[in-house]
């Protein structure tokens, strides 16, 4: 493991579904690139990585809003401030660095070396009361989850011992067909 350095800048590339983050040292290379889903426990495992990284970190993000509340208020709560590079900026930018694709990681590498490069962009503030209710409503969803797993083991359960060709048959994980039938149908024969 090498020596951490004194500062870095995290440009993230924020989307509904997931992220992506660069890193990049005081010369402009890229130290970590990566695609992060928008769900806490991958948020916080990149959080780590990147700042084991530095001393100091400062981020950076394209957009401070819904799609980017759980990755701010995570921020917040580890004592991290994010500036808010506008899409305008990061757009006019790219055109400074090589490549013509237009992807997540280029992003994230054009947001990293704005943010280094300019010292003028606005502060992300996160009130300490939204951090808590998107804690609170995350346990809550991971409460709802761990239920209907729980749930649909119980019903796999019962229904091997009732009529195991037709548990063999449904796919719980991606279609809800399989539960609305057991619903309606509650015996071999019903379902017959």
């Amino acid at each position: 493991m090498s020596e951490p350095r004194a500062r870095v800048w995290a440009g993230i590339d924020a989307g509904k579904s997931h992220h992506w983050a660069a890193v990049v040292d005081e010369t402009g290379a890229t130290l970590w690139s990566k695609k992060i889903d928008n769900d806490e426990s991958a948020i916080l495992t990149a959080l780590g990585e990147i700042l084991d990284l530095a001393d100091k970190v400062s981020w950076a993000v394209d957009i401070c809003g819904t799609s980017s509340a759980l990755l701010l208020a995570l921020l917040a709560a580890h004592g991290q401030q994010a500036v808010y590079v506008p899409g305008r900026t990061v757009n006019r930018m790219s055109g400074a660095y090589r490549g013509e694709a237009k992807t997540d990681a280029r992003d994230a590498y054009v947001i990293a070396e704005t943010a280094r490069h300019r010292r003028d962009f606005v502060t992300i503030d996160v009130p300490a009361q939204l951090a808590a209710d998107l804690a609170l409503l995350t346990a809550h969803r991971t409460d709802l989850v761990a239920d209907r797993v729980r749930m649909i083991n119980r019903l796999r359960d019962v229904l091997t011992g009732v009529f195991p060709a037709l548990e063999r048959a449904f796919d719980y994980s991606s279609h809800k067909g399989a539960l609305i039938l057991l619903t309606g149908y509650q015996t071999p024969a019903a379902i017959r």
